[in-house]
């Protein structure tokens, strides 16, 4: 067994421990996960994480849950890897991190590049992002200049949620969700890209991710448009789910254009729970 998948293993063993479940595996450890991830710059020395507890009492926040908060200067999120990263100062939850730097590593090993292209994104970050495609000043990957060309505001919501979360909703304020290599779905069909996406099909299960936005269908009717890039740590993400089925309302969203709008959209129930039913329950 290479060190990848022994990295993997002793987090995930790890997890069983720290929430005291019987899984009915006689080979779990009964102590917290320990796992390194390995620094190749001075500027990721946050990454450094010798061990991974997750203690869930304190993810069950609302606050929390909307984002609102730093992931630089969060004490439980540490740096990806810059050698796994498009650019530098990306975070991700620390349980996250050790899982995600073993399946990179392994993905390495077997020729494949991993290359985390957006990450944590707190709740002021996501609103750069929505109120800039709301006002037109970035185009929507369908060429549509939102603000123009969408007067409605309800039409318009719908139209950014295609792919973008209303601020507060967002899977990647967690620290649990990744996109990796490109944002289309094409780059994936094809040459390099449908390597990548393959290897994560057979793989990505191992260290606990799956891909919460599948294509569109009887299992997920609702939410956001399909993305083979968005990939999600299951062992954290799934309970902080069922967290945002009890604590979040659609009435309480704030502090953002079209945030009365979601309510009569049902964000909630359709594009918070609209995932994949292999990304609602960790086994």
């Amino acid at each position: 067994m290479n060190i990848s998948v022994r990295l993997a293993l002793c987090f995930l063993l790890g997890l069983s421990a720290c929430q005291g479940q019987e899984q009915g595996n006689q080979e779990k450890a009964k102590k917290p996960g320990v796992a390194e991830i390995h620094n190749t710059s001075e500027e990721e020395k946050m990454s450094d994480v010798k061990e991974a507890p997750i203690n869930f009492p304190t993810l069950r926040n609302e606050d929390f849950l909307m984002g609102r908060f730093d992931p630089a200067s969060h004490e439980d999120f540490v740096a990806v890897p810059r050698r796994f990263a498009d650019r530098g100062g990306m975070y991700v939850y620390k349980a996250c991190g050790v899982a995600l730097t073993a399946m990179c590593e392994k993905a390495k090993s077997e020729g494949i590049d991993l290359v985390v292209r957006s990450a944590a994104r707190n709740f002021d970050y996501q609103r750069s992002i929505w109120e800039a495609k709301w006002s037109g000043d970035r185009i929507l990957s369908s060429g549509i200049n939102a603000s123009k060309d969408i007067p409605d505001h309800t039409e318009r919501c719908k139209e950014i949620m295609k792919y973008s979360a209303m601020p507060g909703t967002s899977r990647h304020h967690w620290g649990t969700d990744v996109d990796f290599n490109a944002f289309n779905n094409e780059y994936f069909e094809k040459g390099e890209g449908l390597k990548v996406f393959t290897w994560l099909e057979a793989n990505a299960a191992s260290f606990g991710f799956a891909r919460p936005y599948i294509a569109k269908g009887t299992e997920r009717p609702n939410g956001y448009e399909e993305e083979k890039w968005h990939w999600s740590y299951l062992p954290v993400s799934t309970e902080l789910t069922k967290y945002a089925l009890e604590l979040l309302e659609d009435a309480n969203l704030a502090g953002f254009s079209g945030a009365t709008k979601a309510e009569q959209l049902k964000v909630k129930e359709h594009y918070i729970l609209g995932i994949a039913n292999s990304c609602k329950q960790w086994h």
